[in-house]
């Protein structure tokens, strides 16, 4: 089998080698199967991309729509990596899933309209699929259900995607919560690689970082923790199966 990618962009070692465990778990693949490209360091790996499955990019503490000035060298070097990295993605349509940072990306990347206007804290929320979003290739290899939890925790969000893109999945807060351009190549909004125990850790590495108020920090881990998730990270494992070559 083709290897896929993981793309992090994620500095701290402790959350970028707990993210790779999650993606490796939820899809199923072995370590030789998941190459790792740490971009918030370094460059994409010169691979073809016919050599490879396809490519998964999960969350950032990096928000794609700040002001360019504001952004940091680490994260304006993983951005244009992504950039370019998208532009083969497209031209050579290799299957793709990105995970909340993932959408702001890929949305920017196909010419969505990426602001703050939906952000949603820290929590779980409904998602709908859409009547697309219903007969869609992956969304039915991961036998979603017409309505299930997401977790989420973001900043920005798509405020309006271009003609070409398809919705797959809204949100009452945030109106895309999942969407498709071409054939395979897909973006969520809610975290498809976490649960619920992996998305309260996340959130102590990143209790500061403006996602919630720390103060309220506790009694939002309680509430998670009465919630079932477990719909989201089927989309890795079924991501994983489809599009294996």
């Amino acid at each position: 089998m083709k290897p896929f990618v993981q793309i992090a962009t994620r500095p701290e070692d402790d959350v970028a080698a707990t993210e790779r465990a999650a993606v490796l778990d939820f899809t199923g693949l072995q370590e030789q199967d998941l190459l790792w490209a740490r971009l918030d360091r370094d460059p994409f790996p010169d691979l073809a991309m016919d050599d490879i499955s396809g490519i998964i990019l999960c969350g950032s503490p990096f928000t794609v729509s700040d002001p360019v000035d504001s952004k940091s060298e680490a994260q304006l070097r993983a951005e244009a990596e992504i950039d370019r990295v998208l532009d083969q993605v497209i031209a050579h349509d290799v299957p793709f899933l990105g995970a909340c940072y993932g959408i702001g990306t890929l949305g920017t990347h196909q010419g969505a309209l990426i602001d703050r206007a939906h952000g949603e804290p820290l929590g779980a929320v409904e998602v709908t699929l859409t009547e697309a979003g219903r007969e869609d290739p992956l969304v039915r290899a991961a036998q979603l259900e017409d309505t299930f939890l997401g977790l989420v925790g973001h900043k920005e969000a798509v405020h309006t995607l271009p003609p070409h893109a398809t919705a797959l999945a809204s949100g009452r807060t945030a109106p895309v919560q999942m969407f498709r351009v071409g054939t395979r190549q897909y973006a969520t909004q809610f975290h498809p690689e976490l649960d619920v125990p992996s998305i309260i850790e996340r959130a102590r590495a990143y209790r500061d970082h403006g996602y919630f108020s720390p103060d309220e920090m506790e009694e939002i881990f309680t509430e998670l923790r009465h919630v079932e998730a477990d719909q989201p990270p089927r989309l890795l494992r079924a991501f994983a199966e489809l599009f294996a070559r």
